[in-house]
């Protein structure tokens, strides 16, 4: 008797059948998916981007949001040549295609003048200072305020609109200034006046404003940015007086109390001249 085999012909018809359905099956799945993703993501299905360039943020934001677009703020930057918080840039370009939901990427010009900090020009040459400052935007005005100085051609301020503006202090670009510089000791005498329990810029400015100017500074402790420190000694003390341009020595501390507690004097051993 011979043997058996394993599959007959009805089981391989069976297994091919049944191959066939399972190709059929997943080839219905992947038809179907790739509809579904067409259709999800809207393939092929491109508007023509407006021009925004020129209009606010937010009416820039209502034109491409009725469009299908999304407007994403990448940049900004600063020109007096355009409305300050329009859009300057855009991509895509204006009249390009792009799919509905794709990002619109722009540049705003900023909503006002930008701010710079004052920078640290005491003691340094005119020149330099003037060279620095408009490195940095702003317009130098060329009629200087000379004061007494114990060194000569050396910026002792600088003043906007009248006022002194102190290191660190914030200004916009543009803005026009005027330099203080010091021409030198002068002849007449006068008053030191009082700067105990100033801190060391409105010291300063007090001291300018009588003619006088900033000799040594000493701090009680080391000095730490950010926290305020206060006159609480000078040399010579109240009263003196001295030629124009002369030098006041501060003595600071951060203890504001100290100032009302250390007793003002010249010790008879140390000059200030």
């Amino acid at each position: 008797m011979g043997k058996k085999n394993i599959f007959d012909k009805s089981d391989a018809i069976f297994l091919g059948i049944n191959i066939l359905l399972a190709i059929v099956v997943v080839v219905i799945i992947l038809v179907s998916l790739i509809a579904y993703l067409k259709s999800y993501t809207q393939h092929g299905v491109e508007v023509e981007v407006s021009n925004v360039r020129g209009l606010p943020k937010e009416e820039a934001e209502a034109v491409l949001d009725q469009q299908g677009l999304r407007l994403v703020v990448i940049d900004s930057t600063y020109s007096e040549k355009v409305p300050f918080g329009t859009i300057v840039e855009q991509d895509p370009m204006p009249d390009s295609h792009a799919k509905l939901g794709r990002a619109v990427y722009v540049t705003v010009n900023a909503s006002g003048k930008r701010q710079i900090p004052m920078p640290n020009l005491q003691d340094m040459s005119y020149r330099q200072a003037e060279t620095t400052l408009r490195g940095l935007g702003l317009i130098v005005d060329t009629i200087y305020d000379y004061e007494p100085s114990a060194f000569r051609d050396l910026v002792l301020d600088v003043k906007a609109h009248g006022q002194s503006v102190q290191p660190g202090e914030k200004i916009a670009v543009g803005t026009k200034v005027r330099l203080v510089v010091g021409f030198g000791k002068g002849t007449e005498q006068v008053e030191v006046p009082s700067i105990i329990g100033l801190s060391f810029q409105e010291a300063r400015s007090t001291l300018l404003r009588n003619r006088l100017t900033v000799g040594a500074v000493y701090y009680d402790e080391p000095s730490e940015e950010g926290v305020p420190q206060y006159v609480y000694r000078q040399q010579p003390s109240e009263g003196h007086l001295l030629l124009e341009g002369e030098t006041v020595t501060m003595y600071l501390s951060a203890d504001i109390e100290k100032t009302a507690t250390v007793t003002n004097t010249d010790h008879e051993e140390e000059t200030w001249f």
